[in-house]
């Protein structure tokens, strides 16, 4: 896979999963690359129409391909934003693909790994927001700590944070491989294939660009703005995101939740969703293809 590839994970299973009506409305928070947005405006008639929403300036510029398509429009900004970019209940479908890009992961000068060297941002929006150098150049230990252990579910966390505050105390960390080698030293258990900052890279990078409070922001609002009947997708590549995920559409499905004892008048008190069929994960033929693939899960659900 070249730096200018990206594979949409899941790519047939997931716009199937939509169950695309060649009339309808549906929008792609992720557009990404767009792969999954072309697969669905594929499916569209004329008479369809397709929103696609990302904040990474590189994911803008991609969709200037789409752009002499009258069936699609793309919105700068987060998946959050969504209240502001649909303005009623009339998607018939929305897919959210919570995974880093590979452009994205494979150009050094986003910072996000550290397979080369390059400046230490990981901004999804490169054009505003704090980087993580200028986070790391002056968070309390404490706080680095927290985010690392919270958020990459690293255990050496509190290690790894007073490696980083000792280091930054002699030279300032501007670099992605600077940072992996003092988190690297800062590990005394080392996995298998997989480099030792691998759990603390992400979790500075998921802490930077709000990822997970953009996440539950968004399932809120998107409920509200399905047809009945139409399908919420999510494809989730971190356990926390897939915790989120599980639990809201878990929540919404059960409804409301009354003490025991409690005369019951609605049993369908508080139901917004249906849950449709299990968790999916990519085929052995899928990771074999893209290994980038094998942490991804797949979870649907049905407006009531």
């Amino acid at each position: 896979m070249t730096q200018a590839e990206h594979v949409s994970v899941l790519l047939a299973e997931s716009v199937s999963a939509l169950s695309v009506r060649a009339d309808g409305s549906y929008l792609d928070g992720t557009f990404g690359r767009g792969g999954h947005s072309r697969e669905i405006l594929s499916r569209l008639s004329p008479s369809g129409k397709l929103i696609a929403v990302d904040k990474d300036p590189a994911a803008e510029a991609s969709a200037l391909s789409l752009a002499n398509d009258p069936r699609f429009q793309f919105e700068p900004g987060s998946f959050a934003d969504i209240s502001r970019i649909v303005t009623d209940n009339s998607l018939d479908g929305i897919l959210l693909d919570l995974g880093v890009s590979s452009p994205q992961l494979d150009d050094a000068q986003r910072g996000f790994g550290f397979s080369g060297d390059g400046p230490l941002d990981m901004r999804m929006d490169t054009r505003t927001g704090m980087t993580a150098a200028q986070w790391l150049a002056s968070a309390p230990e404490q706080d680095i700590a927290d985010v690392i252990k919270t958020y990459g579910e690293e255990r050496f966390g509190k290690r790894m944070a007073a490696a980083i505050v000792k280091a930054r105390a002699e030279t300032p960390i501007t670099g992605t491989r600077q940072l992996a080698n003092i988190i690297a030293e800062a590990n005394p258990k080392w996995e298998p294939h997989k480099h030792p900052a691998t759990r603390a890279f992400q979790a500075i990078r998921i802490f930077i660009n709000r990822e997970l409070e953009d996440l539950e922001l968004a399932l809120e609002c998107m409920v509200d703005k399905l047809v009945v009947g139409g399908r919420l997708v999510v494809i989730s590549f971190h356990s926390l995101e897939d915790r989120i995920v599980k639990r809201f559409m878990r929540d919404q499905a059960r409804g409301i939740q009354l003490p025991r004892h409690v005369p019951v008048v609605d049993s369908d008190a508080g139901k917004t969703l249906n849950l449709v069929g299990k968790a999916m994960k990519p085929s052995n033929e899928e990771i074999a293809r893209n290994p980038r693939s094998r942490s991804a899960v797949m979870r649907i659900a049905e407006r009531r």
